[in-house]
Parts: C-alpha cells; sequence; structure tokens
C-alpha cells in the first residue's frame, strides 16, 4: 500500500501555500485529483445530455426525474458490494476497470443515438448502466484519498474533491451544451468515452503497492456482512448517514426538476439549454467559493451547526427558485445552493472519514455513498411523481419546507455522541495459536474476569463498549454471562465465523480498542490477566 508523501517539495512548501491547496503539494494526491476532475467532468456531461435528451423524447416530469434516479440508484444497489471488493482487492486494478466500465458504456449511447434508436425506456436503461461505474468508482477513490495526503490535510484533501466536483459542474454542463449545439448529443457521449480511457492509463501510472492480506482475500459475503456490522456499531457513523439521507433526499428535488424550471425561465427559442447550463454553473461556482472558505468556518463553528445552516440555505435557495420567474434570481439561488450543498455534505464527508479505521474505509464510504445517493433516487422519484401529480412549483415548495423541518428534528434526535477514537493500527500483545489449527467451524471465545462485586454496574456498563468494539471488528456475536454461584465472575463470550475471521479481528485492532482492553482489565482483581479460552463448535 502506499503511504503519504512525507514531505511536500522544497520549492512549494505548506508555509507559502493556503491550507485550503496544502494536499495539491503531494504528487500522488495532484495525479489523481486529476483523474477525480475528469471523471466527475464525465459524469456531468452525461447527465446534462442525457436529461436533456429525455426533454426531447417526453415533456413528462417523472421521466426527466427519472433520469437522476436511474443515474444514483445504481450506487444505492451496489454500493456495498463494490466498497466491499475495494477493501478486498488491488484497489488501484479497481480504479481502473470502473474508468474503463464507464468510457463502454460511453460508446454504447453514442451507437444508440447514431442510429436514431433511442427511447426513454432504454435511455434510462443506459444511464442506470453508467451508474454502475459510479457505482464502482465512488468507494475506491473514497478509501484511496487518506492514503495520499497526511491525517491533517484530509479536510482540505476532501474540499478539493469537492471543488474537483463542482468545477466539472460549470465546465461540463457548459462543454455538454457547446457540444450538443453545435454538432449533436452523440459527442458529448463520445468525449466520455475519450476522457474515461485516458482517466484510466493516467491511474495506470500511479505506483500503489497493494499488500495481499496475509490470512488470503476475505470472501465477499463475509466482507459485506462485517462492513455493515461496522457501521451498526458506530454512533458517529449512524448519525452521519441520518444528516445526509435527509439532506440529499430533500436538495435533489433542485437538480431533479431543474430542466423544467429552465425551460420556465427561458425566453429564448433554445428550449432552455442555456438557462440550464446556467444554472448548473452558478451552482458549481458557489460550491467552489464555499470550500474556500471552508478551513476558516470549521473552525468558528461546530459540524452539527454547519450542517443546519446548509439544510436551512438549501431550503431558502430551493423556495426562492419555485416562487421566482426571473433567471436572474434563480442563478443567485442556485450559487447559495452550491455552497450549501459542499458546505453540507464536505462537513459530513469529513466526519465519517475521521471516524474509520483503513480496513474498512471502502466499505463504510460505500455505505454513506448508498445512503446519499439512495436518498438521491428516491427523492427525485417521489418529488418528479408529486411535480406530474401537482405542479413542480409546488413540488420544489414542500421539498423546501420538508427539508428544513426535518433537518432540524433529525439534529435533535440523532445526536452524535461518539467519541473521537485514536484508530491508529496497533499490535496485539497476544496473539491466538491453536494446537489443532481448525480450518473450519465456528470459535467461541471466552474471557473469564473476577472483579469486585460491588463494581458490577459500572464493569456492565463498560462492556457494552466492549461488545460494539468486538462486533465492529467482525464477531458474529457477543454475551456477557455471570456465574449465579459466584457473582464476581464475568465471562464475556465472543463468537467467529472461523478460525480465520478469529485472526483478523486481531489484525483490525486500533489504538483505541487497546485502550478499551486496559480499561476493562482495569476491572480485573484476579492474579494476572483475565483468563481466555477458545473453543471450536464440534456440534450443536
Amino acid at each position: 500500500m502506499s503511504s503519504p508523501d512525507p514531505s511536500p517539495p522544497a520549492a512549494a512548501t505548506e508555509s507559502n501555500v493556503p491550507a485550503s491547496l496544502a494536499p495539491l503539494l503531494h504528487p500522488a494526491f495532484r495525479m489523481l485529483w486529476g483523474v477525480w476532475l475528469t471523471a466527475n467532468l464525465c459524469m456531468w456531461m452525461n447527465d446534462v445530455a442525457a436529461a436533456w435528451m429525455m426533454t426531447s423524447l417526453t415533456r413528462e416530469p417523472v421521466w426527466v426525474a427519472l433520469v437522476q434516479t436511474a443515474s444514483t440508484l445504481p450506487v444505492f444497489l451496489l454500493g456495498l458490494p463494490s466498497g466491499a471488493l475495494a477493501d478486498i482487492v488491488d484497489r488501484r486494478r479497481y480504479f481502473i476497470l470502473t474508468q474503463f466500465w464507464v468510457a463502454a458504456v460511453a460508446v454504447a449511447m453514442s451507437i444508440v443515438v447514431l442510429f436514431d434508436a433511442m427511447s426513454p425506456g432504454l435511455l434510462l436503461a443506459l444511464t442506470f448502466a453508467n451508474g454502475i461505474g459510479l457505482a464502482m468508482r465512488w468507494p475506491v477513490f473514497a478509501a484511496i484519498v487518506p492514503e495520499l495526503v497526511p491525517r491533517a490535510h484530509l479536510p482540505a484533501a476532501l474540499g478539493l474533491n469537492g471543488i474537483a466536483m463542482n468545477a466539472s459542474r460549470i465546465a461540463g454542463p457548459l462543454i455538454a451544451g457547446a457540444t450538443i449545439a453545435s454538432i449533436g448529443t452523440v459527442y458529448v457521449f463520445l468525449l466520455n468515452a475519450v476522457l474515461s480511457v485516458a482517466a484510466g492509463c493516467v491511474i495506470m501510472r500511479w505506483r500503489r503497492e497493494h499488500v495481499p492480506d496475509p490470512l488470503g482475500r476475505e470472501r465477499l459475503r463475509s466482507a459485506m456482512r462485517i462492513g455493515i456490522g461496522f457501521v451498526r456499531q458506530s454512533p458517529r457513523v449512524k448519525a452521519v448517514l441520518a444528516r445526509i439521507a435527509v439532506f440529499f433526499f430533500h436538495s435533489t428535488a433542485q437538480l431533479a426538476l431543474l430542466p423544467l424550471v429552465a425551460r420556465d425561465l427561458s425566453r429564448g427559442s433554445d428550449g432552455g439549454a442555456a438557462a440550464f447550463t446556467a444554472l448548473l454553473a452558478c451552482m458549481g461556482g458557489g460550491a467552489i467559493v464555499a470550500v474556500l472558505l471552508l478551513p476558516r468556518v470549521r473552525n468558528a463553528v461546530t459540524r452539527d451547526t454547519l450542517v443546519w445552516y446548509g439544510a436551512l440555505l438549501q431550503a431558502i435557495t430551493t423556495l426562492t427558485i419555485a416562487l421566482g420567474s426571473n433567471l436572474y434570481l434563480a442563478m443567485a439561488a442556485m450559487a447559495l445552493s452550491g455552497m450549501a450543498w459542499i458546505t453540507t455534505a464536505n462537513s459530513l464527508s469529513v466526519s465519517i472519514q475521521m471516524a474509520l479505521p483503513d480496513w474498512v474505509r471502502a466499505r463504510a464510504m460505500a455505505i454513506y455513498q448508498m445512503a446519499l445517493m439512495g436518498a438521491s433516487a428516491l427523492g427525485a422519484a417521489a418529488w418528479g411523481h408529486l411535480a406530474s401529480q401537482d405542479s413542480v412549483r409546488n413540488s420544489l415548495i414542500v421539498a423546501a419546507a420538508s427539508g428544513a423541518v426535518t433537518m432540524f428534528v433529525v439534529l435533535r434526535l440523532v445526536q452524535d455522541r461518539g467519541q473521537v477514537e485514536d484508530l491508529t493500527p496497533a499490535t496485539p500483545s497476544t496473539k491466538p495459536v491453536a494446537a489443532i489449527a481448525p480450518t473450519q467451524g465456528r470459535i467461541v471465545v471466552s474471557v473469564i474476569y473476577r472483579i469486585d462485586p460491588a463494581r458490577s454496574e459500572e464493569f456492565i456498563a463498560l462492556m457494552q463498549e466492549s461488545r460494539r468494539s468486538r462486533l465492529a471488528l467482525g464477531a458474529l456475536g457477543w454475551e456477557l454471562l455471570q456465574d449465579v454461584n459466584d457473582p464476581g465472575q464475568f465471562t464475556e463470550q465472543i463468537t467467529d465465523e472461523n478460525w480465520t475471521a478469529h485472526l483478523r479481528r486481531f489484525y483490525r485492532i486500533t489504538e483505541a480498542d487497546v485502550a478499551l482492553r486496559e480499561r476493562k482489565f482495569a476491572f480485573h482483581i484476579g492474579e494476572g490477566e483475565p483468563e481466555v479460552k477458545r473453543h471450536l463448535v464440534v456440534a450443536n
């Protein structure tokens, strides 16, 4: 595995660059950031071309909104398998594969358009296929970024990723709009194919050493189960997921219905293509400005405060677009919307990245992206359906009001009580050995504590943290047993899927787990350390 560059070039030190740009001092990050910029440029070009093509095939709002659903739904459906693969295979090769997948889909779309065979259903199917590439690409890139920069630069690195996303939000629609107007939609898809192949070739230059797992490659099904288990046991991650889902379910109403808003606002003969491009460009510009200001803002207010302000501003801009009839007012609102979007998304993305150890990073980030994209896909369908049944204006008004109220409730009810933990990988003091070397069958581990009965309640409360830790590391089950005849004797019982899974837990231990172990052992009043027994389940 590659490690972050130990020091930037002498000619460009951190002291003479803004904090928001410091990650660009690291060559590997700089190279892959360019790939990310290109990949997102292709994504926006494809989305704009597909959305605009749908408006030429049908004027039904639900069909137009379903383009957004088709683009994001694959990330919800395939995000977890993709994240699990990114944690257990060579991330470099997997990243390359995603680029060539997107290129192949772009070629297929070009062929269909060239033969004038496109229909609303086929367009959604090909957009869905392109979304599969996004589902594969996003988790692996999210897991790679912490490898490329020191931990102190991670918030800025994620902010730069947001700049790449939003610079492409400006450039992508402009390029797509100009291409559609001058030579036709098919050339947008062909350009996507060329750029995707070029990005894949750049990734090939990245010299990342893949370190195989000493215990062999983890099975996909088990890797997915453990990823879900980790998220379930992390209060911080669960709080982030609730916030991101609520925000994107409501904010997607803007993007999903924007082509129709642009048509209504346009006074020209282009059917609103120029207005649509301008609105997206303003949103991207606002996001870029916000990223450059975020390092100062993060030092002034808490994460949840940023999230609340972002959600409130997003609601206000959506309401402005719904009630206004002036293109320039809508452009200003979209610029503020871009600021709200990136502020909220970046705050939550940094929070979840800081809560993840590397061994499960791609899986957990995939679940994060599933929450984001799943909420976006569901929101696009819901707000599109409401617009079809009522009107675009009323759909946006409901989305704005509901977004502000729901985020207020979530921030109050789903509070992040998780502590900031040291997730540095740690070497366990002892590693398990087995005389019979079991190759299959569940393993039951018993840790026997002798404590002061007067401290039982305090010990049991602490062991709930142990439960979360054991299950997060991959254990199948956990129980705490008290001897009915000896109230000072407690047995912590952990069940692992097999011997290899038991060993994997030891390779995943962090400094936070070591600190928890010391706190548990401090209760033990017997001689030496608590006794540990390991049993193979031979019958049940």
